[in-house]
Order: C-alpha cells, then structure tokens, then sequence
C-alpha cells in the first residue's frame, strides 16, 4: 500500500554537486523579492525564496556541511546573512539571517528555483517599489515588507 503522506523536496544546485531535502515537504510561505539586492544575487529581476523551518536541516549534517561554502553580508539593523552556496557552481542555496547579538534565525530561506517540485502557485511579491518589471494588480504584493514579517 502506497503512502500519502508528504515527503520533502529536494534542493540541487545547478552542477548537482549539491543536493539535500527540505526541512518539510511544503514552505512556511513563499516570495519573489524585487530589492536590488535580490536582484544582483540571482542575476534576474527578482529573487524567490520558499521559507522552511530550520528544525531538521539546522545544525547542518557534517557531509552536507563540509561540501557547502558560506559567504556572510552584512544586512539593515547590524543583522548579517549566511549565504550558502555550492562551489563548483556558485549556485546560492540556502540564506539564513543572523540578528546583531549573533542568534540565527528559526527560519531559512531556500532558493525556488534549485527545489526541485516546488509549488509556485501563492507566492508574495515584496519590495515592488524596487521593481523593474510590472505585476500586476491582483497578484499579492507589497511596497516593502508585509506589516506581519518579522524584521529582528
């Protein structure tokens, strides 16, 4: 008898050097974000990212760790971001926020486009002042953050 039951996706990088499940089968919430900085990571005019609990991936595995890199950017309000990426490839993977006295975030955000099966369908648009691309009116959206987003 076949399960129903959810199972994770799978996050690859471009080279396939890379490849682990998702905390969950499905993200907290998911949205493509429109900031410049966004923008230059992935290279397009938006970047998206499918927000999963860090309970199961983090404290990462060692064999998953050791093949990771990690380039860490300063972000607003003294906070930083762990940018993994995969070195083969230079694919970004996986961002997590580390607030100004050091603690991690509970969230991570793992790049859309390198989880394999994702459901794009419902995703936000944030930061669309910095658009250089039109959405249109009925897609949700938001000039900066939604007024609910955590910015610690």
């Amino acid at each position: 008898m076949a399960s129903s039951e959810a199972k994770p996706l799978t996050v690859q990088c471009q080279c396939g050097y890379i490849s682990f499940p998702t905390p969950t089968p499905r993200p907290i919430t998911m949205f493509h974000c429109h900031c410049a900085e966004c923008r230059r990571q992935s290279g397009s005019a938006f970047g998206t990212s499918a927000i999963f609990t860090t309970e199961g991936l983090f404290p990462l595995a060692p064999e998953l760790a050791s093949l990771l890199k990690v380039f860490r950017r300063p972000t607003n309000n003294g906070r930083s971001s762990d940018c993994y990426f995969c070195p083969e490839c230079g694919s970004r993977l996986i961002h997590r926020i580390i607030s100004a006295d050091g603690t991690p975030r509970s969230s991570v955000s793992i790049k859309g486009g390198c989880v394999e099966g994702l459901d794009w369908s419902g995703a936000m648009h944030i930061f669309v002042r910095s658009a250089v691309m039109k959405i249109p009116p009925e897609w949700e959206q938001y000039d900066a953050l939604p007024p609910w987003m955590k910015m610690d």
